[in-house]
């Protein structure tokens, strides 16, 4: 999966992280804490903040125990809440919130996975537009604003 980012849905202003499987148009909308979507949005822009935060935490106390994060997988929707696990070296799986995760996943470099199951039961697809079509940036954000305004957290579960 790759995180296409964190964008607002309004107009609860409640966060939400998409995730899109590599290579496809099926995508996966997990709503998230506001902290969360900091966190995620912070790795993937390249922020190295003065002191660590949690998830930068994390990841040095994995570096100075020479543990090795294998993978992060999105597992499950149940009751509108999503389940994650963080998967390492040593064999040891860990249960996660997909948010905490994935913001994980990002700062270790490690392969974020989701359930084909999962992304039948609550993924879309949507398609990008064509190389021939040439959008601007500006044009795909508003396309998918546009798509995040007509959709809201019960129609794909949510939870963090």
């Amino acid at each position: 999966m790759d995180v296409v980012g964190v964008r607002v849905e309004m107009p609860s202003n409640q966060p939400v992280v998409i995730l899109r499987q590599t290579g496809t148009t099926r995508c996966l909308p997990i709503w998230i804490g506001s902290t969360e979507a900091a966190a995620i949005a912070f790795a993937q822009d390249g922020v190295v903040p003065d002191r660590p935060l949690t998830h930068d935490l994390i990841k040095d106390l994995l570096d100075a125990f020479d543990e090795e994060l294998t993978e992060v997988r999105i597992t499950h929707l149940e009751d509108n809440v999503f389940y994650a696990s963080l998967h390492f070296a040593s064999g040891t799986e860990v249960s996660a919130r997909p948010s905490d995760a994935i913001a994980i996943a990002l700062r270790t470099g490690s392969p974020l996975l989701a359930d084909d199951q999962l992304l039948d039961e609550a993924g879309f697809d949507w398609e990008e537009p064509t190389a021939d079509e040439a959008p601007d940036s500006d044009d795909e954000v508003a396309r998918f604003r546009e798509f995040l305004d007509q959709v809201s957290p019960e129609d794909f579960g949510s939870g963090s």
